[in-house]
């Protein structure tokens, strides 16, 4: 009799125990998920529109992703036609990419920073910190930009790119 009590005592608890445990590591991870610096939401330097003072590139470079900062204004036609597409790049690829928009009118800083005349003007770094170069030189008109010491500083792209040619370029730079 003690033993058929302690077998039903076990058909309950075991159960029971498995759900904890697995609401348990479930709860651990979505913890984690959230306090990543890199999570969704969570950092700022992840938000599409940059309302800083100083752009700092460097610290964009520490997290290990492909960037593309674009610089444009409110006013300018083509910056208005890549907005969107800016939009969704950042959203899809929260983790895997740094997607930034920059006005060079309310940030003129950080926009000084860079040697460009035109908007909208597109930076490119690869996930390892490296200007991109891509492997077709001639596919989007990148150029690149060196400095005193004929070192690469970093490339550049003026004008419109599509969605389609975006996402190639970011896994051609590092997205995972």
């Amino acid at each position: 009799m003690k033993n058929n009590s302690s077998k039903k005592a076990l058909q309950i608890v075991i159960p029971i125990l498995i759900v904890v445990l697995v609401a348990g590591i479930w709860g651990v991870k979505k913890l984690q998920k959230e306090d990543s610096p890199v999570a969704s939401g969570t950092n700022p330097d992840f938000a599409l529109d940059f309302t800083g003072d100083n752009l700092d590139v460097e610290k964009l470079k520490s997290y290990g992703l492909p960037i593309i900062i674009e610089f444009g204004a409110t006013w300018c036609p083509p910056c208005k036609q890549m907005a969107p597409i800016l939009k969704e790049l950042n959203s899809e690829l929260q983790n895997k990419a740094i997607i930034l928009s920059v006005d060079t009118d309310r940030n003129p800083q950080s926009s000084r920073k860079y040697n460009f005349q035109y908007i909208p003007t597109q930076i490119f770094i690869n996930a390892d910190g490296t200007p991109y170069l891509p492997s077709d030189s001639g596919k989007y008109n990148i150029e690149a930009v060196y400095g005193a010491g004929g070192n690469l500083l970093y490339s550049t792209h003026t004008g419109v790119l599509s969605k389609k040619d975006m996402l190639e370029m970011l896994a051609e730079m590092g997205m995972k």
